[in-house]
């Protein structure tokens, strides 16, 4: 059973959990000191050009100025390539833009204490089956989609009803949807953007927020449409009426259950399961462990044989932890949250099948996980290089 669990203390901090038999699976905190940007659109001015490297700054009305590099001006001409390099090495950033001039963009990466948030003139709504993408003009779908009969039968549905200079990206969540259901939310968001499109020709104030990204609650209960959640569970009477709305908007088949507590976290024993969230290191069942690193650059997760020896060959005995700690690597890094670059030393392995199997077990386990990951493959130096891209961390 899957259920949400919604625990808000007094200084109104939110802890979002998702949470399958018990067991806590995905955690996003939203406060005022985590408030997030990411998905905002504004009408910015440019303040700044970087011509060597093809970037520019942007302000958006907020802390800090934000940047944009020349690939994110340019017109997207397909979801996977994101501009090739040469189109982009035969363009000059200051043909595209100049100081003073007026740009809508969205916020894709939120700021950090060094840096500022970056942005794209390319604008992504989501909404409950597709994200709607304008003056994209192609179609692209969900990886997680495997079977070719159903990929075939949404792109067609869409092929024949697509608006006008738009792309679209077609979710998970649309899986069996009727082409009513799928229609309507692809019609909701041409509204939206047209709306968005309106407030900024005919804006006077420059810079200006344009549009808001909804609140965690309502992206999280958005994006776990197709998740079979059957419960969500919140102490606070604000918050449980926002989930009525959310739900009866959505036409989701919820319950909402308001708990009058100054704390809910004693469900499920949630409150220790965060705590170990900030363990570095995590034992495995077989006695083995993972350490996980976070640096700027990149997350680096360690693989140890620790107090297990096996009872069999040393390959066998290297494969058994290295198993179990790909499905231990596939949960942490949904339940931390982590993006960006990850590196991971699994103990070396000698024979070349064990290795692809350990590859399988990793992309098997990594389904389950909402994010876009993708895996590089082992480098010379027999490290897994792989990527993931942040869901709503707070980071």
């Amino acid at each position: 059973m899957k259920e949400i669990i919604i625990n808000v203390d007094k200084e109104e901090t939110k802890t979002i959990m998702l949470v399958e038999n018990g067991n806590l699976i995905e955690k996003y905190i939203e406060s005022e000191e985590t408030k997030r940007l990411e998905g905002n659109i504004y009408l910015g001015k440019i303040q700044n050009v970087l011509q060597g490297m093809q970037a520019a700054f942007v302000d958006i009305g907020e802390n800090k100025n934000t940047f944009i590099h020349l690939k994110d001006i340019l017109p997207k001409l397909d979801v996977k390539t994101n501009n090739t390099e040469e189109i982009i090495k035969n363009s000059n950033i200051k043909e595209v833009a100049k100081v003073g001039m007026p740009i809508l963009v969205q916020v894709k990466r939120d700021s950090t204490n060094k840096k500022g948030a970056r942005v794209s003139t390319h604008i992504n709504l989501p909404g409950r089956f597709c994200v709607y993408m304008p003056e994209a003009n192609f179609i692209t779908i969900s990886q997680k989609i495997e079977d070719n009969n159903e990929k075939n039968r949404l792109i067609k549905m869409i092929e024949n009803n697509i608006p006008k200079n738009a792309g679209i990206i077609i979710r998970t969540s649309a899986i069996g949807k009727t082409q009513e259901e799928i229609l309507q939310d692809i019609n909701q968001l041409k509204e939206q953007w047209e709306e968005i499109k309106k407030q900024a020709d005919n804006s006077k104030d420059v810079p200006k927020l344009i549009y808001k990204n909804a609140g965690i609650i309502k992206r999280i209960l958005v994006d776990l449409v197709d998740q079979d959640i059957e419960k969500v569970i919140v102490n606070n009477k604000n918050a449980y009426n926002e989930i009525k709305d959310i739900i009866n908007e959505t036409k989701q088949n919820i319950e909402a259950v308001f708990i009058n507590k100054d704390s809910i976290l004693d469900i499920y024993d949630l409150e220790n399961q965060l705590e170990k969230l900030n363990n570095r290191k995590i034992w495995l069942k077989c006695g083995g462990f993972i350490t996980i690193d976070k640096t700027e650059a990149l997350t680096a997760i360690d693989v140890n044989s620790g107090k297990y020896i096996g009872n069999k060959s040393l390959e066998q005995t290297v494969y058994t932890v290295n198993k179990e700690a790909s499905i231990e690597i596939a949960k942490q890094l949904r339940l931390r949250d982590i993006g960006g670059i990850v590196i991971i030393d699994y103990i070396d392995m000698q024979e070349k099948e064990h290795k692809e199997q350990i590859l399988d077990v990793l992309k098997e386990n990594l389904k389950k996980d909402r994010s876009k990951t993708q895996i590089v493959g082992f480098t010379e130096l027999n490290l897994l290089e792989m990527t993931r891209k942040h869901m709503c961390s707070s980071e």
